[in-house]
């Protein structure tokens, strides 16, 4: 069972290391890769005929089209992560709104942790031991306290 995460560009490799470090902590391999869907098309077309993926993240700011690139190139789920540059509104619009056919499971602005989550709910569906998994984070994330008011959650 593997992850691939996508992202466009080396400044992006800070949030894909959420991704890795969550999907590490739950068992699940995870591979990270900077593959602009502009810049380097031939190397994204490679990464998606990777046949032991079983779901891939991808996150890219602004126009964001390297999620939906993936997306038309497989038939395996795609989890898009926009990213937060200027207003972020750009990059959650190219990932949310997708045209009938090809379709882009998205996550909040930078929610990194929350793409890494929906992955592993994704592969518990055919790895059911994941299921175990996924019930200690939330029994231990349920146990932590809540941060105090105004800082970030």
């Amino acid at each position: 069972m593997k992850v691939t995460v996508l992202v466009g560009s080396r400044s992006d490799l800070e949030i894909a290391e959420k991704v890795r470090v969550r999907l590490t902590e739950l068992g699940v391999a995870c591979d990270v890769h900077v593959a602009s869907a502009h810049r380097n098309p031939d190397k994204v077309d490679r990464l998606v005929r990777d046949p032991e993926t079983d779901v891939f993240v991808a996150m890219a700011g602004l126009s964001a089209a390297l999620p939906g690139v993936v997306a038309a190139r497989t038939l395996k789920p795609v989890i898009g992560v926009p990213l937060h540059r200027g207003l972020g509104l750009d990059s959650l619009l190219s990932v949310v709104q997708m045209p009938p056919g090809i379709p882009v499971a998205a996550v909040g602005l930078d929610a990194a942790e929350n793409a890494a989550l929906l992955a592993v709910e994704i592969l518990a569906l055919k790895y059911p031991a994941l299921t175990a998994a996924l019930e200690r984070y939330r029994a231990k994330w349920r146990e932590e306290p809540t941060p105090p008011a105004g800082s970030p959650a």
